[in-house]
């Protein structure tokens, strides 16, 4: 039995030499990076208050808003939609002045009702625009470069050196600025005749 020993590990050695050797298994290729993500789109700040309604509210030829030259008291009230005061109206009740609720001066923005109808709106704020661009604060050379040969001019009732600067509009409608001795625009109106010129409102 001892002569068989080398043999027998002799062809154990001469098997393994002829086994084929272990196939390497592929390598995982590494991950790839993640790409860089997108940075959100920063979101807008949130509001710090309420947005001011005066924004959205433009001045016009027909109107202010919703609000339509000619239309009845009740459909003003329901176009605005929102609460307003009123003054106490002229004797009879003919006259009287609609005013929002959120005006910081009753005299800023004034809607004039006569005869149960919306016919003239007043303005005393620098925040408002009048059609075709005038506004408080502008002098008379700026409103004439806006409206040129269409721009009015006749003297002041009560303020002396003052005027009315008066533009033809749309629908019959009229717009009129009033300035001060200095020649600058103190407020102006929107309006239908007669309405539109008188000079003392619902007095």
């Amino acid at each position: 039995m001892k002569s068989l020993l080398p043999l027998t590990a002799a062809l154990a050695l001469t098997l393994a030499a002829c086994k084929p050797a272990d196939t390497p298994q592929p390598s995982t290729p590494a991950a790839s990076e993640p790409a860089a993500s997108t940075p959100a789109q920063a979101s807008p700040p949130p509001a710090t208050g309420e947005a001011d309604p005066q924004a959205n509210v433009p001045a016009t030829w027909q109107g202010y808003g919703d609000l339509k030259l000619g239309s009845t008291a009740d459909a003003a009230r329901q176009a605005w939609g929102g609460e307003l005061n009123s003054s106490t109206p002229s004797e009879g009740g003919a006259c009287y002045q609609l005013t929002p609720k959120w005006a910081t001066d009753k005299a800023d923005v004034a809607f004039m009702i006569e005869g149960d109808h919306f016919v003239r709106y007043d303005v005393t704020t620098s925040k408002e625009v009048a059609p075709g661009g005038g506004k408080v604060g502008m002098d008379e050379a700026a409103l004439r470069a806006l409206y040129g040969d269409k721009l009015q001019s006749m003297p002041h009732k009560y303020v002396e050196g003052g005027k009315y600067l008066s533009v033809d509009g749309q629908g019959g409608a009229k717009l009129v600025f009033e300035t001060g001795a200095d020649g600058v625009v103190t407020n102006w109106r929107v309006g239908l005749p007669p309405q539109i010129d008188y000079v003392e409102g619902c007095a």
